[in-house]
């Protein structure tokens, strides 16, 4: 049974997957348009590189010794935090254009076995025999043989090493079983097509909202800031600093509860709670707020806990606002599947890498009391990411892993580099 992971090595599922591209990229086309709309994989660098920029930026408030590519053992704000979710969210979107990519190839030529269609991915070690074994379950669930591999190589960039727990492996194997029955489409290829393009979509869609919300709101406090004379002050944030959907006394109100509960433990978490009715972009000018505050602490204990209830601020605001409506949208379009379910099936397998220290949802699940009591049924498969609460919690318990570690957050990833792009 897995157990809580510490500092590991750069997922080698990632290192392989140039290797999946193989045949299908001689079959890929690209179109000759003038000025083509930027692919999910090239947004998805825009948007780390845009991150890595704004985390700098802002360490530097919290810690003025903090330079370009260095460190600092403050504790790391959200946005040191971005570039990595926005990096692993690339992984996922990756693994889910190497499956079209696959889809596309086998719609020519068929593979005569899952051998065959292994072999023409160019897998090979421990993550061919983990995608193997997830095939052979798709496949006794009356799958194809290319339906269940390109499935499978949806999932390589993942944790995939959750697998080898066999309640895991059957839990997912099923729920994408479920997925392809009901995802549209009359071949079997267009069925797990429908599914690709969910994950796909839903990843891209959630990077773009979260950036342009809550990055693009930390852009305009930067500029605000490098426009501003005279010192910066929590009180000058808290009264000249606006943001279209804030309400300044709103954030005023969540920026006095910090100062007075940064160090309560458990650290406050139920914003709902805390303060309903709020208007949630307030708490963004709170956390900078909070931040700024931060950098004046007469401590590094006092400014660490501010620090930590600004990032809860800012993720309430990224996960409540812009992440939940994507994730369980009202409406789906008719070309997808459901994207909760496809996140529920995914949840065992999720995992970031925040500089050198990874989490993984199996981790945090593995460390919660056992939700059903059931032993037949692992940790990991009863929770999902489409869940607030569960998405919330989870991500709770990964800041509080990483802040144990504080420099090492600072080791930023290489964007991706869409290959066919």
């Amino acid at each position: 049974m897995p157990t809580r992971n510490d500092v590991r090595p750069a997922a080698p599922s990632l290192r392989a997957l140039p290797a999946l591209l193989g045949a299908a990229l001689l079959l890929t086309t690209a179109s000759a348009r003038a000025q083509p709309a930027p692919t999910p994989l090239e947004d998805n660098r825009t948007i780390t590189l845009g991150y890595i920029d704004i985390a700098y930026e802002l360490g530097a408030v919290i810690d003025p010794t903090l330079q370009p590519g260095g460190t600092s053992n403050a504790r790391p704000n959200w946005f040191t935090f971005a570039p990595h979710a926005s990096q692993a969210g690339g992984k996922g979107m990756y693994s889910a254009a190497l499956a079209r990519n696959f889809i596309a190839a086998a719609r020519l030529q068929p593979s005569l076995s899952l051998t065959n269609a292994l072999d023409r991915l160019g897998l090979g070690g421990v993550l061919r025999l983990q995608l193997q074994d997830l095939s052979l379950q798709l496949i006794a669930q009356g799958l194809t043989v290319d339906a269940a591999t390109a499935l499978s190589v949806m999932t390589s960039a993942l944790n995939v090493g959750a697998l080898g727990d066999v309640r895991t492996l059957l839990a997912t194997a099923s729920r994408l079983g479920a997925l392809y029955a009901s995802a549209p489409g009359l071949s079997p290829l267009d069925k797990t097509e429908a599914i690709v393009v969910t994950l796909e979509r839903t990843l891209h869609e959630g990077n773009l909202a979260i950036f342009n919300d809550v990055g693009g709101s930390a852009r305009l406090y930067l500029d605000w800031r490098g426009a501003a004379t005279g010192p910066i002050t929590p009180a000058r944030v808290l009264t000249e600093f606006t943001l279209v959907g804030a309400v300044n006394t709103q954030a005023q109100q969540a920026y006095d509860y910090a100062l007075l509960h940064a160090e309560d433990s458990p650290r406050p978490r139920r914003m709902d709670l805390l303060f309903p009715g709020m208007q949630w972009k307030s708490l963004l000018v709170a956390a900078f707020a909070l931040y700024e505050e931060a950098r004046l602490a007469p401590t590094p204990a006092r400014r660490d806990a501010l620090i930590a209830m600004g990032n809860n601020y800012v993720a309430w605001r990224e996960q409540h606002d812009q992440a939940q409506p994507v994730f369980t949208p009202a409406g789906s379009p008719t070309d997808e599947v459901s994207r909760a379910a496809v996140l529920q099936a995914l949840t065992p397998l999720l995992m970031t890498d925040f500089g050198t220290v990874r989490w993984t949802y199996a981790d945090y699940a593995y460390a919660q009391p056992d939700r059903d009591g059931n032993p037949l049924t692992s940790p990991p498969s009863e929770y999902s990411w489409a869940d607030f609460w569960d998405r919330w919690n989870g991500i709770l318990f990964a800041f509080d892993a990483a802040y144990l570690r504080p420099t090492e957050l600072w080791v930023m990833p290489e964007p991706l580099i869409d290959p066919l792009g």
